[in-house]
């Protein structure tokens, strides 16, 4: 049993009210995307999550795609949703017109994105891989290489994917054994098999077009001789055209834990025809267009699933008849009151929600930020944008999926003992969502990348600049008297954050292992911290709200309720993530690995 329903009154109180959207849009000169305009996209795009894609969510887990003699088939329907998706002009909406686009902006298209995952994750990947694919190519491809496939890619005729992993090496991308001869022509033959392939190969379009990386036979070891190449399925004319198949074939998909309508592939390259994208030995800084997209998206993944599970798990509390509630009968005509009213349910729902609502507003933060590094003619502000984004782009890809773990397992507990069977939705929901820790990056990958590369690495330059943003804003609401412990609070947790930066890079200066040992931690309390942000400035609109005595006055009081629960429950868990980083690496690193033998 599927139950979805886009929540666009809760995206629009964060684009609108919160962030302010309309304003944003108008500076940077998106004009279409007028508050009208998003709304009536916001309707359309829900009735597609709700009515094409939901139905078919459990039945495509059911069925799963099929590989035979190298051709994979996907699940029943999800051809025809695609075809759906393409005639009504979805995956062209934030590309230029010059490719066929329409020109609005990313942001809100991902909002859409959270929809279309929360309905059917497994569909959702196809369309969503081409948006790295096509985003690589506008930026770093030739004008001919952007003739050849961009048309096609923005039109939806043809899809992309991205082309890392190999057998033996998963993120230590300098492993990698692919290798590209040049050709004659000026194009480059490719050798080599890349493993764990979303959508790699499918019947859900014409063409596939692949962006990989590879060596040249010159090429320095580790990931200073990494080239990135774009390989189409089928060959490509100079004006798009379809043209014979390519040495690419799909060898097996893989059998998986979840996400079963998601074609996994293992892809083979046999000498096949392929193009430099960039410079050579550069792929690396190429190939980050993509993965900075991918690891947003996959964030967007974990909220999907945060909301799909709070959602099904709410409506079954309001339903489910279970003892009697500890507060009194609520239920006088039935034999037991609505678990709901359990104060270990209510707890177990509000997470949910406070996960739910809280990762939204920081990811509809962060896509505002994508907007004004894509679309914006002040320097200042793109680079503003592009530091703030570089430091919570892995708390947004971590935090939110990890958090996501939680809110599904919870989506099953809620249901007690149905939440183990499939009809009910919560266990698919829990097996699909567990490899969004994993893509684009492990937590632990993403944390090192926080911590090591953007903190330190900036000489905390990078922190500096988020957290000047939320001390300014606590500050300025100090008059606001019923708000000063929440952001007593969020300022304090800025300057514990900026110390426990210090203790960490100075015991690090000693004992590397301590950057590794401190790092996921250190994400998570980040995440805490930066949700915690959000959550106070919610709060305050919504008060605001009902002092004006606008909108919604249930809606508002909801957030005031969930923003308190979110201060009183969650944002407290740093406290054991403090003592777990000033812990040190010793209690990690100290055991000898033979140790670890079982006898």
């Amino acid at each position: 049993m599927q139950y979805f329903k886009a929540p666009q009154k809760e995206a629009l109180f964060v684009m609108n009210e919160l962030l302010g959207y309309e304003k944003h849009y108008a500076d940077l000169g998106f004009t279409d995307a007028s508050p009208d305009m998003v709304e009536a996209i916001f309707s359309e795009a829900a009735k597609f999550a709700e009515n094409v894609l939901a139905p078919i969510n459990a039945s495509g887990d059911a069925e799963g795609c099929k590989w035979e003699d190298g051709v994979v088939t996907t699940p029943t329907g999800f051809k025809d949703a695609y075809q759906q998706y393409v005639d009504g002009g979805w995956t062209g909406m934030t590309h230029p017109e010059e490719f066929g686009g329409q020109a609005l902006p990313y942001s809100l298209n991902s909002v859409m994105a959270e929809w279309f995952s929360s309905a059917n994750h497994s569909w959702a990947m196809y369309p969503g891989l081409s948006q790295g694919c096509i985003e690589t190519l506008k930026e770093h491809g030739t004008p001919e290489q952007q003739k050849m496939f961009l048309h096609n890619l923005v039109g939806g005729s043809w899809t992309g994917t991205m082309c890392l992993t190999e057998p033996h090496c998963g993120s230590d991308l300098g492993m990698l054994k692919c290798k590209a001869e040049p050709n004659a022509d000026g194009s480059y033959s490719l050798t080599g098999t890349k493993i764990f392939i979303s959508a790699g190969e499918h019947d859900m379009s014409e063409n596939i077009v692949h962006i990989v990386i590879a060596r040249l036979p010159d090429a320095p070891s580790g990931t200073k001789g990494i080239s990135l190449f774009v390989v189409p399925k089928f060959h490509a004319g100079p004006e798009g055209e379809k043209l014979e198949r390519n040495a690419v074939s799909c060898g097996s998909i893989e059998h998986k834990m979840g996400i079963k309508g998601s074609a996994t592939c293992v892809i083979n390259f046999d000498g096949a025809k392929g193009y430099l994208v960039g410079t050579e030995n550069r792929g690396l800084n190429c190939m980050f267009t993509f993965m900075n997209s991918a690891r947003i998206g996959t964030g967007l993944e974990g909220l999907s699933a945060s909301e799909a599970a709070f959602q099904g798990a709410l409506a079954y509390a309001k339903d489910r008849l279970q003892f009697r509630a500890m507060t009194g009968v609520k239920n006088p005509n039935g034999p037991a009151d609505p678990i709901i009213n359990h104060p270990d349910v209510r707890r177990m729902l509000l997470t949910q929600k406070a996960f739910a609502e809280g990762n939204r507003a920081l990811a509809i933060y962060a896509m505002k930020l994508v907007d004004v590094t894509q679309a914006s003619q002040d320097e200042a502000a793109k680079k503003l944008a592009e530091s703030k984004l570089a430091l919570l782009t892995p708390i947004v890809k971590a935090f939110l999926t990890e958090t996501a773990q939680e809110s599904t397992s919870y989506g099953m507990q809620v249901f007690g003992g149905h939440g183990f069977i499939a009809e009910w939705g919560m266990e698919q929901l829990a097996r699909d969502t567990r490899i969004c820790t994993m893509y684009e990056g492990t937590t632990g990958i993403q944390a090192i990348d926080l911590l090591a590369r953007k903190v330190v690495g900036s000489k905390g330059k990078l922190l500096n600049l988020f957290t000047d943003e939320v001390k300014e804003y606590c500050k300025s609401i100090r008059d606001k008297s019923q708000f000063n412990a929440w952001s007593n609070s969020i300022d304090k947790h800025c300057d514990e954050w900026h110390q426990i930066t210090e203790d960490i890079m100075q015991r690090s200066a000693s004992s590397p292992a301590e950057l590794g040992a401190a790092s996921v931690d250190y994400l998570m309390y980040s995440g805490y911290v930066v949700v915690g942000y959000f959550w106070l400035k919610m709060a305050v609109v919504a008060q605001q709200k009902l002092d004006e005595g606008t909108g919604d006055p249930e809606f508002y009081k909801a957030k005031l309720h969930t923003a308190k629960f979110y201060f009183d429950r969650l944002l407290t868990r740093t406290r054991s993530l403090v003592s777990a980083m000033e812990s040190g690496a010793d209690n990690l690193m100290n055991m000898e690995e033979e140790q670890f033998n079982i006898v």
